[in-house]
């Protein structure tokens, strides 16, 4: 969820306030293709393949033009139809990618909730793909011995960007909804707080440095034992999935997605591109005792979903597979390594701070991003809508 702006935009040069509005039209696939490809990254949520791994949506490209019909940003919508009504409700999953540091981010998406309008959608959820808040490891970790902060808000942050601060200003001003703040949003899809691994300007030597001693003895002991790292294919999609489901019952956690969901998403993004997924096996012998797969799209990567045997865990295949992941994430210039989803709490009573507790090791950085926000264009249906989601 790296900040997106604009090909030519930069944060520190917001546009005039009184700019007229950027032009909407529908994109091709190529189009939104080779717009996502000129910059330096954008979510995997963003890309127009994205659309086709999502069974029961409907996908459209957007784009704007400034006025010498230059295209400066773009959307994938997803479309999903309310039951027995031809009304939709759109999402915009960490997107849309436009200048978010624009003085008047009403030119931007005043057009964009027209277009929706007038396609019958009563409630558009969107996700700026703005970091708020970032906390270095070793201030969580400083927090966490002292025992006096129960979750990340509690803990002073290391950096804040003042432009996603005004960004939310601005969506409250416009009438947007914050979507898990109690204020009658439909609740966030993609996760709020991730854990990112910065590699750009940094060696390997000092990624490891980086490391505590706990996950460099891990990494070591998974080559002594003689954890092989490979990358897999779509024939071994079914034992990563094998894999992910022992994860998901041992640790409490159901991603609610099937075989066929990876399958069909590492044939649609591969075929977009053949280095925007891939898949790492952790070998012990002949037995595959971790997997994961990789998402990739300009210089960020991320770490999307992966899982780990029960049994011969003492081999450390999850350390070693991650020690495989950044080293091929550093190797293709990748300026991130994003472990995704992280829970809030610093809680060690509380089952979610395992994960947090494991990702800190690699001395990266907590993130929280700006969550999603929503619009009811009717506010009857967005009303009935979120009763149903908040009762799924």
């Amino acid at each position: 969820m790296p900040l997106t702006l604009s090909a030519g935009s930069t944060a520190d040069q917001p546009a005039h306030p009184h700019n007229p509005p950027q032009r909407l039209r529908t994109l091709s696939r190529q189009e939104h293709l080779d717009f996502i490809q000129r910059l330096p990254s954008a979510s995997f949520l963003q890309c127009p393949s994205w659309g086709d791994v999502k069974v029961g949506w409907t996908a459209e490209s957007l784009g704007w033009e400034d006025a010498e019909g230059n295209l400066v940003g773009s959307a994938l919508v997803l479309y999903r139809q309310a039951p027995k009504v031809k009304r939709y409700f759109a999402y915009i999953p960490e997107g849309p990618v436009i200048n978010w540091a624009d003085g008047d981010l009403s030119r931007w998406l005043d057009p964009l909730l027209a277009h929706l309008r007038e396609k019958g959608v009563f409630t558009v959820k969107i996700g700026p793909p703005l970091a708020v808040r970032r906390w270095e490891a070793e201030t969580l970790k400083r927090a966490i011995a002292a025992g006096r902060a129960k979750t990340l808000r509690e803990v002073p942050a290391d950096h804040i960007n003042d432009i996603a601060l005004r960004v939310a200003e601005q969506l409250r001003a416009a009438g947007w909804l914050h979507a898990s703040e109690g204020e009658s949003g439909t609740g966030d899809v993609q996760p709020r707080y991730v854990f990112q691994l910065p590699l750009a300007e940094r060696s390997l030597e000092d990624v490891w440095k980086g490391f505590n001693q706990q996950w460099r003895r891990n990494i070591k002991k998974a080559e002594k034992c003689g954890v092989e790292v490979v990358e897999g294919g779509y024939d071994d999609l079914p034992i990563f999935f094998e894999l992910l489901e022992i994860t998901q019952q041992r640790d409490g956690f159901n991603l609610g997605r099937t075989l066929k969901y990876y399958q069909r998403q590492y044939e649609t993004l591969r075929a977009e591109d053949p280095e925007r997924m891939k898949l790492y096996l952790a070998k012990h012998g002949s037995e595959v005792l971790a997997a994961a797969t990789m998402l990739k799209v300009g210089n960020h990567i991320w770490f999307q979903s992966g899982g780990s045997a029960n049994h011969k865990r003492e081999v450390r295949p999850s350390n070693g597979l991650q020690w495989r992941m950044i080293q091929d994430a550093h190797a293709q210039g990748a300026a991130v390594y994003d472990m995704r989803g992280v829970g809030e709490t610093l809680d060690p009573e509380v089952r979610k701070f395992g994960l947090l507790q494991f990702k800190l090791g690699t001395g990266g950085q907590t993130v929280e991003y700006l969550g999603e926000w929503d619009f009811p264009l009717n506010k009857l249906l967005h009303k009935a809508f979120d009763f149903y989601m908040s009762h799924r």
